[in-house]
């Protein structure tokens, strides 16, 4: 199957939904793979308000993570540019303390692979959340967001390169303060590094 026909199986899946402890909604697959895009955003799955805008990263997130990449709106939605690929598709729901439940086990083994497959022009993966780093970075996963976060340079040597961030939520805020290199020497080189990968749109 080519992109187009991959996307809209995606769209049609009803894998989580009929399994045996089914998603607790009805599927609402919220990605954007793009056969051009020379950047991957690779997260965890769609939260509520996600859930609900069918857009990626329509949150306080999104615009953290924005300025982390130095993009704006236009660039960010641009499926020629970046691709945003989570390793759930779908809002998994929320746990009995209100937070949201891990990506849902059936979909990224029926769909990752092929889509990747797809998307040949990748040059940097930017990984958020643990699920994301375990696939992407392989045998190079230090076993924890923190480790790897803090060792982000080795993911660099990896093909495609990977840089491991925290998820940009305001959860986030206080290891952000604690760790303050994040700012002054990651950052700056995932800015310098999508720059160099955004050319003008086809």
């Amino acid at each position: 199957m080519d992109l187009d026909e991959l996307l809209a199986g995606v769209h049609a899946c009803r894998i989580c939904a009929d399994a045996a402890k089914p998603l607790p909604h009805a599927p609402r697959p919220v990605l954007q793979p793009g056969r051009q895009a020379r950047i991957l955003i690779a997260g965890q799955a769609p939260g509520v308000r996600v859930h609900a805008s069918g857009k990626p990263f329509t949150d306080p997130s999104g615009v953290r993570l924005r300025a982390w990449l130095g993009v704006a709106e236009a660039t960010f939605y641009d499926p020629r540019q970046v691709a945003i690929l989570p390793m759930g598709f779908c809002f998994p729901g929320l746990d009995a303390k209100g937070s949201d439940l891990p990506p849902r086990p059936e979909c990224s083994p029926a769909w990752r692979a092929p889509l990747m497959a797809e998307m040949p022009e990748i040059e940097l993966v930017v990984c958020l959340g643990a699920y994301a780093m375990r696939w992407h970075m392989r045998d190079a996963w230090p076993g924890s967001v923190d480790a790897a976060v803090k060792t982000w340079r080795a993911g660099l040597k990896l093909t495609p390169p990977v840089i491991a961030l925290p998820h940009p939520s305001w959860r986030n805020s206080g290891w952000l303060k604690r760790n303050p290199w994040f700012a002054a020497e990651l950052v700056p080189e995932l800015r310098t590094r999508v720059a160099r990968l955004l050319g003008p749109p086809a």
